[in-house]
This record gives structure tokens, sequence and C-alpha cells, in this order.
């Protein structure tokens, strides 16, 4: 497993996007799953940037580990920032109109519709997402 530890700040998006692709080339990582884990990046380190600590700063470590068997790489998002399951949110109804809809949800049910697996837990004071998807 490899890891490294950011501010949650969305401007550290990047800098984790460029961490975990060094990390999937590595793998030699198919480009449609590459892009699909960028967009899951982007949503799920956003929103602990936004929401995780708010109004104040904390960080957060992203763990990459890789099945070498199955090429199923697993990235964990770990942050101790307010308890969250984005799992256990309902899917947004998107049969409705943008002006019909809720708002809010439409990021993390793309990453659900994207990633192979999704699994939340809360364990010793942080909120640990792991992400799965077959490369």
């Amino acid at each position: 497993m490899t890891e490294k530890t950011f501010a949650a700040t969305v401007d550290n998006i990047p800098a984790v996007t460029a961490f975990v692709d060094e990390l999937l080339e590595r793998e030699e990582c198919a480009l449609r799953a590459q892009m699909q884990i960028d967009v899951a990046i982007d949503e799920i380190f956003g929103n602990i940037a936004q929401y995780a600590y708010a109004p104040g700063q904390g960080e957060a470590t992203v763990r990459f580990r890789m099945d070498p068997d199955t090429r199923v790489a697993c990235l964990t998002f770990v942050d101790r920032g307010v308890p969250y399951d984005p799992l256990a949110k309902a899917d947004p109804d998107v049969s409705l109109s943008a002006e019909e809809r809720t708002l809010g949800g439409l990021g993390i049910f793309l990453v659900k519709k994207t990633m192979d697996d999704m699994r939340y837990e809360r364990v010793d004071g942080e909120n640990r997402l792991s992400l799965y998807k077959k490369i």
C-alpha cells in the first residue's frame, strides 16, 4: 500500500490526482478507468475539502493498493472530519428534470456508477471511504 497525506483543500485536488495517476500509470491502467478514477478523486476529495472540517481545515490521507491477481485498484480516502457516510444517502431520481430534483448527490451517484464497488466505515474517529476499480 502507498499513501500520502494532503491538506484537505480544493486546491490540492490536482496534487491528489497526480499522485494517484502516477501509481495507476505504473500499473498500466486503461485510460478509461483512469479518467473515471480521476473524476471520483475530484468528487470525493472535493467533498472532504468542503465539508469534513467546515468551517475549519484538516488533512486527508489517500491510500492506494493494487491486487495484481484481479487487477483491482483500491483507493481509500481517510479523514478525521465529521462522521459522514456518502453511501447512506438515497440516489437522486435522475428521471426528474434538473428543476424538479433536489440539490446535491449527483457527484456521489456518478462515482457509484463508475466504480466497481464502494465501502464506507467509521473507525477510530476516521471516515474511510474505499473505491474499487478494475483497471
